[in-house]
């Protein structure tokens, strides 16, 4: 079976197959519960013999107790049928709180590793990925993979013991009705095989639209989402989009609902039609005396016992494959390659001095794999749905979930040989036009994204050779989408240092131009901030994400400068913070200010990926290429002061 445990053929003739590598991933998961699991096991074997002790009751009741008269026997028998029930409930108990005990404890695992393993992915599995998808992975599937610790493994173990031990006990009461009660199997495992394959086709379709739906929401109901349906007053479109897929979710549900019915009725029929031949053929021996009235009713009984497990049993390939299916998609995204990681002798990057050097920088946003988080390639699946699900990820970009992040889809590099040094201190303001490639070169400063080829120093450390966590400590970035937890004021300030004192924030707020609007909220900054801070102004955010980059107290500043959206009182706080947070650190600004331009120590000029021109102002308008040409087509407009000039 091409290393396979066991491969259940479906209607179409392809082998959904459980892999024993699968299963041996599934076990190390399992493996910290070894102790746990024994002892299931064993109250799984003490459930399974206790339930067969009645129908041994039953029998003697009959053949002995009533017959002979004996109260005695008859007195405890009745306290044998008393006990069992009370002690199949004890022992149920135990058994419930040790398969909780697996089930949460592998569900807590597989979302931590999963939840670590999403922390360390590159931004571009984040432009990639749709967030809702990932949520279901976290969600959906961690909890499906929990029902097939708790439920289906559990039951399969119980239904296997049951079998087996029911089929011991009725050879030993009477083999020839054993033997045509097993005649009836091959109806339970054609009902199987004609069924079963399309029950977990119908799951494996539910989880898919699942997390279509979840995708969805998770778009549209967040506040970007629905300030974006309302302001294009799309709210009926989305609406019906949501109700397509949603009734995509019912009528699936419908469909596995009825079809496992269906199934379960002939498998019913079956075991009925095997019941009746059982006290037909049992009765007439009764009639001949080559059988006790009390052995028939017994075997009647493990004859109805059996056929539950076994019915459970015909159709425990097909749940067992679903319940993997859960695993699957959880190690699909646990498997995904971590593109930016650090390397085993990575060392703690100093405090830095400052001094950032781009040696022939080369950086292209689509690899040799795709980044995203993408649909399990399954049995049945047409090669062309994971490419288009592909298509549909990279055309996120631009979300406004998102970094934005432009591609020049005609051109093989985002970024092409860059290469330029920036001392200690200096101010480097960065240039050129829309899509050029600006953002892109902040983003590589702290290995958002890792250079195609060419390095990255920083005071003459390649940046892949150092720690992630040391990086990030002497890096510190504004981006122009300021994002905000939905926390308090003081609660988004401490995430860039959780151990500031008050003092420290009060400070950062006051340098930041944002203590006074704060004190004016009546829970100063206990004032909770809202969705991504959308309480707040455009301006109010940003000066909050200034005042957190000047609590961290970094080295080196990496800013985008816009401010072309805000208010002109907002704008001249905004400046007046970012040349106070700039003083005597390194900083590379995307600048879209003149005045920041002309405090430059060096403007680095980007096009199409390159570095067209380096300069100070002056060197660059004398020299009359691409910045000169900005300068003067925005400054001939007449339409903005020169202050407020957009070169970027």
């Amino acid at each position: 079976m091409n290393n396979s445990w066991w491969a259940y053929m479906r209607s179409d003739g392809s082998k959904p197959q459980v892999t024993g590598v699968l299963l041996r991933r599934v076990w190390r998961f399992a493996t910290p519960y070894r102790l746990q699991i024994i002892g299931l096991l064993a109250t799984i074997a003490v459930i399974s013999t206790i339930s067969l002790v009645p129908p041994l009751l039953f029998r003697d009741l009959i053949d002995n107790a009533l017959p002979n008269r004996n109260a005695t026997r008859l007195n405890w028998l009745a306290l044998g049928m008393i006990l069992v029930p009370i002690v199949n409930g004890l022992v149920g108990v135990a058994q419930r709180n040790l398969s909780s005990q697996v089930g949460e404890g592998v569900i807590y695992d597989l979302r931590r590793n999963l939840y670590d393993h999403m922390q360390r992915m590159s931004l571009r599995f984040f432009t990639e990925t749709r967030t809702g998808e990932l949520m279901s992975r976290l969600n959906n599937d961690v909890v499906g993979a929990q029902s097939a610790v708790t439920g289906t493994l559990i039951n399969i173990a119980s239904n296997v013991v049951s079998v087996v031990a029911i089929l011991i006990i009725m050879m030993g009461l009477e083999w020839r009705l054993t033997l045509l009660a097993l005649s009836i199997i091959p109806l339970f495992v054609l009902s199987a095989r004609n069924v079963g394959g399309k029950l977990r086709d119908l799951r494996r379709k539910s989880m898919e639209v699942n997390a279509e739906m979840n995708a969805l929401m998770n778009e549209t109901l967040n506040v970007s989402g629905a300030l974006l349906v309302k302001l294009f007053g799309r709210t009926t479109t989305e609406s019906t989009k949501f109700s397509s897929r949603a009734a995509q979710v019912r009528d699936i549900g419908i469909r596995s609902a009825v079809l496992g019915r269906w199934f379960f009725l002939f498998l019913g029929i079956a075991s009925a039609f095997g019941t009746a031949l059982i006290f037909w053929l049992g009765g007439h021996l009764v009639l001949r005396d080559a059988l006790s009235a009390g052995t028939i009713v017994a075997f009647g009984t493990y004859v109805g016992q059996l056929y539950g497990p076994l019915m459970a049993l015909t159709n425990a390939p097909v749940e067992f494959a679903q319940s993997m299916v859960s695993f699957e998609r959880v190690f699909e995204a646990l498997d995904i390659p971590v593109e930016i990681d650090e390397r085993e002798d990575a060392k703690p990057l100093p405090p830095a001095d400052g001094k950032i050097e781009f040696d022939h920088v080369y950086f292209r946003y689509d690899g040799d794999e795709p980044a995203g988080l993408n649909e399990v390639q399954r049995f049945g699946r047409r090669s062309s749905d994971s490419t288009a699900l592909l298509k549909r990820g990279k055309q996120k970009e631009g979300d406004a979930d998102e970094p934005t992040v432009t591609r020049i889809a005609d051109r093989e590099w985002a970024l092409e040989n860059i290469d330029f040094t920036i001392e200690p201190g200096e101010l480097v303001a960065l240039v050129g036009p829309s899509g050029a490639g600006k953002t892109t070169v902040t983003y590589m400063i702290p290995r958002l994204y890792d250079t195609t080829k060419g390095q990255i120093r920083i005071d003459g450390h390649d940046i892949r050779d150092v720690t992630l966590d040391s990086l990030a400590d002497n890096i510190g970035m504004v981006t122009q989408e300021t994002y905000l937890f939905y926390d308090t004021i003081r609660a988004n300030l401490l995430y860039a240092n959780a151990n500031a004192t008050d003092a420290a924030i009060v400070a950062a707020a006051k340098a930041a131009n944002i203590h006074d609007f704060i004190m004016s909220l009546p829970d100063g900054y206990d004032t909770v901030v809202g969705s991504r801070g959308y309480r707040l102004s455009g301006g109010e955010r940003q000066r909050i994400a200034i005042a957190r980059v000047i609590l961290k107290d970094p080295r080196i500043l990496v800013l985008d400068e816009a401010t072309s959206s805000l208010d002109s009182l907002s704008e001249a706080l905004i400046q007046e913070a970012l040349s106070r947070v700039m003083e005597g650190r390194t900083s590379l600004v995307i600048a879209h200010r003149l005045s920041t331009i002309l405090s430059a120590d060096k403007i680095l000029v980007i096009e199409q990926g390159r570095l067209a021109e380096m300069g100070t102002h002056a060197e660059l308008l004398a020299h009359g290429g691409l910045y000169a040409e900005l300068y003067h087509t925005q400054f001939r407009s007449g339409q903005l002061p020169v202050d407020a000039l957009d070169l970027a």
